[in-house]
């Protein structure tokens, strides 16, 4: 139990790592935070900075998401065998995300935790029987949906609306289920500001073409 909190708290100062941010300052000199939508996130490094930067911000937002799930988690379970396993690895998701939609870095304003997400479900794939099936399917249905609008914020609300009843659908542990509840619930709020532009008609598209 000792390692619980130590564990947690490195997870949360890893998903709090503001890659975006840090792509700005250091390659462009540049804060992120005052150009396009003001989000630290993948989908405003492609609008700022264009294609590349948009990828390598995206990915390097999913890895900071999958290892603490992974590596961490499986440093702790060498240390004790009284913890269950799945609901360690998702508390260390979930405190990577909220590090990152909630970064003691930058005041504790982050990003909307989509990517993230992403990589502590893929963390999870990977620990987790039957998992992987949901993912895949969720990873379907947001390129599909993203496809059709070309809106990711609509890709991402999709996304997290359908996940708790995939894992209901495909009778997963109530751990995971609780846990597709909670993240489904961080991104909806965070995307509150996004909602509001979709009910008035004003949510841009994505671009491809970097506004700087």
């Amino acid at each position: 139990m000792q390692w619980i909190i130590p564990a947690i708290i490195i997870s949360y100062l890893a998903g709090s790592i503001p890659t975006a941010f840090l792509y700005g300052r250091i390659f462009k000199k540049v804060d992120i935070r005052k150009h396009g939508s003001g989000n630290i996130g993948a989908t405003n490094a492609l609008r700022v900075f264009g294609k590349k930067a948009g990828i390598l911000v995206l990915l390097l937002d999913i890895v900071k998401g999958a290892l603490p799930v992974v590596i961490i988690g499986d440093f702790v379970l060498a240390k004790t065998s009284s913890l269950n396993p799945d609901l360690l690895r998702i508390l260390l998701g979930l405190s990577c995300v909220i590090g990152h939609n909630w970064t003691v870095f930058l005041n504790f304003k982050g990003g909307k935790g989509v990517a993230t997400t992403l990589g502590v479900m893929l963390g999870l794939s990977l620990k987790i029987n039957g998992f992987g099936t949901i993912l895949l399917l969720l990873v379907i249905i947001w390129l599909l949906s993203f496809l059709i609008t070309r809106i990711v914020s609509v890709a991402s609300l999709l996304v997290a609306a359908l996940f708790p009843v995939l894992t209901i659908a495909l009778k997963t542990s109530p751990q995971v289920t609780v846990f597709s509840v909670v993240f489904s619930l961080f991104i909806i709020l965070r995307h509150l500001p996004n909602i509001k532009r979709l009910l008035k008609g004003k949510e841009p598209r994505l671009s491809f073409k970097k506004s700087r």
